[in-house]
């Protein structure tokens, strides 16, 4: 990915989606463009014009803090698309990664054992733990039979590790997986334009990318809005295909020990139709036990019809 390129479609889409109204300024005359002009985010910002307009091709290297923080006042970013402002300034820069150290090791790797009896120990509710390039690496038992559709006989056979963003624009079932199929492709693309920024030379995600831009037409628009998001935590809904609709609450939490990996958990409100659709999906994905035998019955009371 271009550096100079993302720093150039970000602001200039940023300062777009701005109306003079917006931040106070006369709309005196035609306008030949959409949202603000360059002169005017540079007053706003208290820049040059020649400066800014310096930035805007992005040749954003050795810009201060001042003057990032300018910028994102002038152009009214929210929390996530002032960190993305500052990633994308740090990689010009030559800085990995604002908010956390490169993964020395592959993306895919298994997590730890540890990482996975985690997992199994929470049980009434979905947990997961996903990478930056959208691949489902671990689940519990029940984030199984949840996404059963995203994981399918298909990937298992391929060997393939299961992409929540393959799954999303690229599989037919994700439009009934997801009943606000359209908020789900913004989040997902808007979590992966993040990602990007924190680090651009990140093969993987690279690959990914001109993947769904080759195949997805969806994708290709969203990405090229160049609006980031991060995850964080929620309320999102369902239609699983064996338990029915199904509204959750999610937390996203950091493992400090693998940067780049997150632990999602989705739990259901307690005594809410989704939680006894949770406990009837947990009966469906438990395994069947066998009859436990007391130690004092004998082969043929143990035969005995």
């Amino acid at each position: 990915m271009d550096n100079r390129e993302e720093v150039r479609e970000f602001l200039t889409t940023r300062r777009a989606r701005i109306t003079p109204e917006q931040v106070g300024l006369p709309t005196t005359g035609s306008r030949r463009v959409k949202g603000l002009r360059r002169s005017e985010v540079a007053t706003l910002a208290g820049l040059s014009v020649e400066y800014y307009a310096r930035l805007e091709r992005g040749q954003i290297a050795g810009a201060s803090s001042s003057v990032l923080e300018a910028l994102a006042r002038a152009l009214q970013l929210d929390e996530t698309e002032r960190a993305h402002l500052y990633d994308l300034a740090r990689a010009a820069d030559g800085i990995p990664t604002s908010s956390r150290p490169r993964r020395r090791t592959p993306a895919k790797a298994a997590p730890r054992l540890s990482l996975r009896w985690a997992l199994e120990a929470i049980t009434d509710g979905v947990a997961f733990v996903r990478d930056p390039h959208q691949n489902l690496l671990a689940t519990n038992t029940l984030g199984r039979a949840f996404y059963s559709p995203v994981i399918g006989d298909d990937e298992r056979a391929r060997g393939r590790t299961p992409n929540l963003a393959r799954f999303q624009f690229l599989d037919p079932a994700s439009r009934d997986f997801y009943p606000d199929w359209d908020l789900f492709a913004e989040m997902c693309v808007g979590i992966m334009r993040a990602e990007a920024g924190r680090d651009p030379h990140d093969r993987g995600l690279q690959d990914l990318v001109g993947e769904l831009s080759t195949r997805s037409e969806t994708f290709r628009r969203l990405w090229a809005a160049h609006d980031v998001r991060t995850h964080g935590t929620g309320t999102k809904r369902f239609q699983h295909p064996v338990v029915g609709e199904l509204t959750f609450a999610y937390e996203e939490l950091a493992i400090t020990a693998e940067p780049g990996l997150v632990l999602l958990v989705y739990t259901a409100e307690p005594g809410s139709p989704s939680a006894e659709r949770l406990r009837m999906l947990a009966s469906w994905a438990a395994p069947e036990q066998a009859p436990v035998q007391s130690p004092h019955t004998t082969q043929e009371e143990s035969s005995t019809p």
